[in-house]
């Protein structure tokens, strides 16, 4: 077995395009059911308020010294890109936030073997249906229709479950000098940062395979 570990963060455009671009390379792999693909926390804002959120556009504007008109023409471009790859973003008009809490649910669904569930439900939530995956009630709404129990979701929300499993991939995510996602690690050895195209991502799969998964496999 090959494990790919993923860092993203749930308010990050690029996250969805890479995790959609590593499942169609995936897809086309032979070996995929030797492959497990594990989703790690990343939080691009750790110190956002996590009482608040703001608006996506004059986040990006301040965030990077812009104008309004040209992060907004980001997003527009950014939305136009990612109906390339079949996916429905709506940024323009969003929110952002802290994902902490976001991140512990995706935890808890790997509990229940539900993680990507989880983690493609508040994907879909944030940028296609415009729903918050900011504040509790949202979020165990959204864990239920993902398949977990939804009053579980809610005691865990309200608690500090799952926040030392975010801490740590975040821990790791230092360790390995990782700024920015998506970025993912093949076989513990070869990394891919970014939403590369899927034949990138095909070819990263084939060569962590020939030299890190096929022995672990035969081991």
């Amino acid at each position: 077995m090959m494990r790919v570990d993923v860092w993203s963060d749930l308010v990050c455009p690029w996250c969805y395009l890479g995790k959609r671009r590593l499942e169609r390379a995936l897809a086309g792999f032979e070996q995929r059911g030797q492959v497990e693909v594990v989703h790690r926390a990343f939080e691009l804002d750790p110190e956002r308020s996590r009482d608040r959120t703001v608006d996506r556009v004059a986040s990006l504007a301040a965030k990077y010294g812009m104008t309004e008109p040209r992060a907004r023409a980001m997003e527009e471009e950014m939305e136009r890109r990612a109906a390339g790859d079949g996916l429905e973003y709506h940024l323009v008009g969003g929110v952002v936030g802290n994902t902490f809490d976001a991140h512990r649910l995706v935890h808890l669904g790997r509990t229940r073997d539900l993680g990507d569930a989880v983690l493609e439900r508040l994907y879909r939530a944030h940028f296609t249906e415009g729903r918050s995956i900011f504040d509790v009630a949202s979020l165990a709404e959204l864990g239920a229709e993902a398949g977990l129990d939804g009053d579980e979701a809610r005691r865990a929300l309200e608690g500090e479950a799952h926040a030392a499993e975010v801490r740590g991939d975040e821990r790791a995510a230092r360790e390995l000098a990782i700024t920015g996602v998506p970025f993912f690690v093949l076989g513990g050895r070869y990394a891919v940062s970014g939403a590369q195209p899927v034949e990138t991502f095909a070819g990263a799969l084939r060569r962590a395979w020939d030299e890190v998964g096929a022995g672990a496999s035969a081991g």
